[in-house]
């Protein structure tokens, strides 16, 4: 079973954790994590565009000029791609780009990502997370104690109203309540912080 040290939010070692092999000592598998993650981003594309072919664009209905002895190229409507507000060709249409996968392989991505960050010494837990004010510079002081010097992402047991609103105004820190934590957001942050309680949730839910 991987151990992992407990940090205080100033920094200071809290004590170790024992962490279940099921959730977080998996082996590693790139190309489960990979439809995860492809999975989360094509699900959040909306799919709206749209433009006109020369089919739908408004006019066009009478030829501009007769096919022969003009001296012009001939012509069968003013609605063609080649002319001013004509239609488009190959025209973009609105379509639905999402994905779908079974709740199983969802599971097993999470878990091979976490296990992975574990591995790499890029998952930190922390006692507890509570700010007094509220204030960004308290959440700039935390990163500074625990070397969060790239993206990370807090996953916490609770919607504590000051951490999410102190962290909001850092760029690279994001808040995630443990319920909504996913593949996606494990693989696209460099370290990822979790309070001891929501480890406990995590092993709970899917430790079984």
């Amino acid at each position: 079973m991987p151990n992992v040290n407990v940090y205080k939010m100033d920094g200071t070692k809290a004590g170790t954790l024992t962490l279940s092999d099921k959730v977080f000592g998996a082996e590693y598998n790139e190309p489960l994590i990979h439809q995860a993650v492809v999975t989360r981003l094509a699900n959040e594309r909306q799919g709206t565009k749209s433009t006109l072919t020369r089919t739908e664009v408004r006019g066009g209905g009478r030829k501009p000029w007769r096919q022969k002895g003009t001296g012009n190229a001939r012509q069968g409507s003013i609605r063609a791609p080649q002319w001013i507000k004509g239609g488009v060709v190959f025209a973009p249409k609105s379509r639905d780009f999402s994905k779908d996968m079974n709740k199983k392989a969802k599971t097993a991505a999470l878990i091979s990502a976490l296990s992975k960050k574990v591995a790499d010494g890029e998952l930190v837990v922390v006692d507890s997370l509570s700010v007094k004010e509220g204030k960004t510079k308290e959440m700039v002081a935390f990163q500074k104690a625990l070397k969060l010097d790239k993206t990370a992402v807090i996953v916490m047991d609770n919607d504590d109203i000051g951490v999410i609103r102190a962290a909001q105004n850092i760029q690279t820190l994001s808040t995630l309540p443990v319920a909504q934590i996913s593949t996606y957001e494990v693989v696209a942050n460099a370290k990822v912080v979790v309070t001891k309680a929501a480890i406990q949730k995590i092993e709970e839910v899917y430790g079984k």
